[in-house]
């Protein structure tokens, strides 16, 4: 897909939508609900996304920052995951929803039981273009992440309610119940160029 093949519309409008929605309200509930439309119309379409946001690591998934709110109340990634990768167990430790765009991807949730070990929390899913999944340490926070194929890549658009590259989060050991810190940053250091709107304001000129 070229520079000229693709267009950023639909990112923008998704980005002033989700702008529009944080400073209406901090409930989680709504934000949650609102997000999962805005997102929905976002990954019905596959012709935005820009091309050096899709580009695997052989070794690891990678995760593009597409925006991130001024105030830090949400962030728009791109997470593209090479033949057969997946995440580590981990959490977010805020709102969030996947929305899958291209390819497929597993995921398998778990949570503390009485026992206060790490169990399995429902079957593993499988999703696929256009679904969407939700995540919060309010419904369930821990997760494992993979791939669905090993011959090919797949991506999916995230949206946190933080900026999520600089959230201190959590990788945990089933085997030994070890905790350890982490924070994510970002794949690559530029972003999309959303504000760029001189083309359609040149073809209203007289």
């Amino acid at each position: 897909m070229t520079q000229d093949s693709y267009s950023i519309i639909p990112l923008r409008e998704f980005v002033t939508s989700m702008t529009k929605l944080v400073e209406q309200t901090n409930e989680e509930s709504i934000l949650i609900k609102e997000t999962a439309t805005h997102l929905l119309k976002l990954i019905s379409k596959d012709n935005w996304l820009p091309d050096f946001c899709t580009i695997p690591h052989p070794e690891f998934y990678q995760q593009y920052l597409l925006h991130a709110d001024p105030l830090e109340r949400f962030s728009v990634v791109s997470f593209v995951w090479g033949p057969g990768q997946k995440t580590p167990m981990h959490d977010h430790c805020t709102w969030g929803l996947i929305g899958m765009l291209r390819g497929a991807e597993k995921g398998q949730r778990f949570k503390y039981n009485a026992a206060g070990k790490l169990a399995i929390d429902g079957p593993e899913t499988m999703m696929k273009p256009g679904d969407i999944e939700t995540v919060s340490p309010s419904i369930g926070d821990i997760h494992i992440v993979s791939n669905a194929f090993s011959d090919k890549t797949s991506i999916s658009i995230h949206v946190y309610g933080a900026n999520i590259g600089a959230v201190k989060r959590h990788v945990y050991i089933q085997e030994t119940g070890e905790v350890k810190n982490f924070v994510s940053g970002y794949s690559s250091t530029q972003v999309p160029n959303l504000w760029d709107r001189s083309s359609e304001v040149r073809s209203q000129l007289n």
